[in-house]
C-alpha cells in the first residue's frame, strides 16, 4: 500500500513554517479551513498555532520567529544539519535535495538552502510528494528532536511540528536511536567544506 499524503497540509504547515508576515494574516481564514479538512492529529496542532497568530501582534511574532530559528541550533529549521552538522558530508546531503527539485522541474535561489523545512514542505504540497516524504523520512530524527525542542521550551511552533510529525511514520527503531544519540551529543561538528552551500540569508528568508 502507498504511503498517505497530505498536499493540502503540507502546504498550510510550509506557509506556517515561514517567516510571518501580512501574507500570513491574510491567509488565516483559508489554513483555518485547510485545518478543518484535515484529520484530527494533523489539523487540530494547526489551530492551535493559528490561535496563537490571532493573538500575537505581527511584529511579536516575527521577532519571535528570528529568535527561536535564527538565534538557537537547536530549533534550525535546516533538516541535514542534524544528521551532518557542519560538515563535508551535509554538503553532498544538500545536493541530494537539489537533485530532487531539480528531478521535479522545480529549482531554488542559490541564497537559500534546499533543506529548510518550509521549502521541503512547499516541494510535497507541489512538487512530488513521494520524494518530499522520503526526504523527510530520512531526516525523521532531526525533525522530532525539533518538536521535543519546541515543545520543551513552551513554544507555539511545537504545534506545527506535531502536525508535520502526524503526516510522517511513527518513529521507530533505528529513529528513537539517533534522536537519543542527538539528544546526548548534538550534530556533527566539523566546520569546513560546506560553505559553497550556505546561504546568504536567514532562515527568516524562507518560503513566502
Amino acid at each position: 500500500m502507498s504511503p498517505v499524503v497530505y498536499p493540502v497540509a503540507w502546504q498550510a504547515q510550509s506557509l506556517l513554517m515561514s517567516y510571518p508576515d501580512q501574507q500570513l494574516l491574510d491567509r488565516r481564514p483559508l489554513l483555518r479551513a485547510a485545518a478543518d479538512a484535515l484529520p484530527q492529529p494533523i489539523g487540530a496542532p494547526l489551530h492551535a498555532f493559528l490561535d496563537h497568530v490571532d493573538a500575537a501582534p505581527l511584529i511579536e511574532l516575527a521577532a519571535d520567529y528570528v529568535t527561536t530559528f535564527d538565534h538557537r541550533k537547536k530549533f534550525s529549521p535546516y533538516l541535514t544539519y542534524f544528521a551532518y552538522g557542519d560538515t563535508r558530508k551535509r554538503g553532498m546531503a544538500l545536493l541530494r535535495f537539489k537533485h530532487a527539485y531539480r528531478r521535479a522541474g522545480l529549482l531554488i535561489g542559490d541564497d537559500e538552502l534546499p533543506d529548510h523545512l518550509a521549502v521541503v514542505l512547499e516541494f510535497a504540497a507541489t512538487g512530488d510528494a513521494e520524494a518530499a516524504r522520503r526526504l523527510m523520512t530520512e531526516h525523521r530524527a532531526g525533525l522530532e528532536l525539533i518538536r521535543l525542542g519546541l515543545r520543551e521550551a513552551g513554544s507555539p511552533w511545537r504545534y506545527v511540528l506535531e502536525s508535520i510529525s502526524a503526516t510522517l511514520p511513527p518513529l521507530a527503531g533505528r529513529d528513537c536511536d539517533a534522536v537519543a544519540r542527538l539528544v546526548a551529543e548534538g550534530p556533527p561538528e566539523e566546520e569546513v567544506g560546506l560553505s559553497p552551500f550556505l546561504p546568504t540569508t536567514s532562515s527568516s528568508g524562507g518560503v513566502r
